[in-house]
């Protein structure tokens, strides 16, 4: 039971979390998301994939990239929630998945990024 809780609580927080985002702000943090991804529409994939239109696809299936055996078989769409739970610890979320970033703690920042990628279509 308390597991089914903090997952709610967490999908909720994330909720919160990103319907307050600032694009603008976001562009700016994805900074340090294009020291391994680009962001712009037709750009090749870097380190990890193109990051563009990334929101509403589904994990590990954008064809011109390898992704792990772990980001294939995770098999859910990104959503802006499901975002700032990947974002926040990737490890935690997709255990093998080849992305070595750490996360992004400060959950306003997390929004700002989230939001910048929603402009991403």
């Amino acid at each position: 039971m308390r597991t089914i809780l903090v997952a709610a609580l967490t999908f909720a927080l994330a909720a919160q979390a990103h319907a307050a985002g600032n694009a603008a702000n976001g562009k700016d943090v994805f900074t340090r998301c294009a020291i391994c991804h680009s962001s712009t529409k037709g750009a090749p994939n870097q380190i990890g994939p193109n990051l563009f239109g990334v929101v509403g696809r589904k994990a590990g299936s954008k064809a011109d990239y390898n992704y792990s055996g772990a980001m294939k078989s995770f098999g859910k769409v990104w959503t802006p929630q499901l975002l700032d739970v990947y974002l926040t610890h990737p490890q935690a979320v997709v255990a093998g998945t080849k992305m070595s970033f750490a996360g992004i703690s400060n959950a306003g920042q997390r929004a700002d990024v989230i939001a910048y990628l929603q402009t991403l279509k």
